[in-house]
């Protein structure tokens, strides 16, 4: 039923699914983002009411498909496809288990390093012509992506999708109603950058976005991510997984490592808890989390200029989001075991 309705959205975003595109999709190093959750890991928990499996390939497919609608380039299009290619299992977890847990962005580094290595890919950049430099970067072209808080392909898909399958907060077809009012338009530096044509459209989606942006680092998202980034630690560290596992093995094979090891008892106490614990004292003998995230928030355009200039209320909605205070200590009523 999943898949049924991922190609109904798939349909809004491009009416015409490239064909070409179906051979890089099928390469070995993209299949194997099949396996990864979009949602870093809070999809195996009862924290979140969520539990739809909608995977990195997906996003991946969705952003590539927004990028051909509003540019029929296939190099940029390409780009969108593989900017998630060395996203390894459990997401940004493992940008908490580097270190960057507010910027989120490690790993992109390794982008072209997996295209590079891949002979399938290679072959069909060599059959069309092009340049791994062209499309290892989707930075580079400001329809896929650019700087928060403005508007690309892939702010506009993880909103879109996250608000459909994760968050309930929209339905298929207000999904169509919002990206039907989506064109390419000049931003205030003089680039080209996705907006509304509609105020009212672009109220909706910033009120719907805004929401969700807290989500991506409330107190139970910043305790989950920090957890399993902790977990994947102690198992490096004792020689049960290595960080390569992380971007050979599916999740639920990780899972299962961690189900058979020491970690079994607090791993599901974390996928049967209800309600996250928070203090603004250090708790003692439990673990906790105290750090902040990355902040993700959109100001979009409408017909030139950005909401908030335009709209009292989307602006109030902007202000909530970044006013999301990350100050407490986070925890359940559990500890990690002691290594030796």
């Amino acid at each position: 039923m999943q898949q049924a309705e991922t190609n109904d959205y798939f349909k809004i975003l491009s009416a015409d699914f490239p064909n070409w595109l179906h051979d890089y999709i099928n390469t070995k190093e993209l299949q194997t983002q099949k396996y990864i959750s979009v949602t870093c890991g809070t999809i195996y928990s009862d924290l979140f009411s969520s539990h739809t499996f909608y995977s990195s390939l997906d996003h991946s497919i969705a952003v590539a498909l927004i990028v051909w609608h509003f540019t029929h380039d296939k190099k940029q299009t390409l780009s969108g496809l593989f900017h998630d290619i060395s996203t390894p299992a459990f997401k940004h977890c493992v940008d908490f288990l580097n270190g960057d847990w507010e910027k989120q962005e490690s790993t992109e580094g390794l982008t072209t390093e997996f295209i590079q290595r891949s002979k399938d890919v290679n072959k069909l950049l060599q059959k069309d012509d092009i340049k791994i430099e062209e499309i290892n970067d989707y930075h580079i072209y400001p329809i896929a992506d650019n700087d928060t808080p403005k508007l690309s392909a892939d702010r506009l898909e993880y909103s879109l999708s996250n608000a459909y399958y994760r968050h309930k907060l929209l339905t298929l077809d207000e999904v169509k109603e919002i990206y039907d009012d989506i064109e390419i338009e000049k931003n205030e530096f003089g680039e080209i950058e996705l907006g509304f044509k509609t105020k009212s459209i672009a109220r909706k989606f910033v009120k719907v976005t805004s929401i969700m942006s807290v989500s991506y680092r409330d107190d139970p998202t910043r305790f989950s991510m920090q957890f399993i980034a902790d977990i994947l630690r102690r198992l490096k560290d004792e020689g049960k997984i290595t960080i390569e596992d992380l971007y050979d093995m599916k999740e639920s094979e990780i899972i299962k490592i961690i189900e058979d090891s020491k970690y079994k008892d607090i791993f599901n106490a974390w996928r049967k808890a209800k309600k996250i614990h928070t203090s603004k004292e250090k708790p003692k003998n439990v673990y906790y989390v105290h750090q902040r995230a990355k902040v993700r928030y959109i100001d979009p355009l409408c017909k030139g200029e950005r909401i908030s200039k335009i709209c009292k209320i989307a602006k109030k909605a902007i202000d909530k989001n970044l006013s999301y205070s990350m100050d407490n200590y986070v925890y359940l009523d559990f500890n990690f075991p002691k290594t030796k």
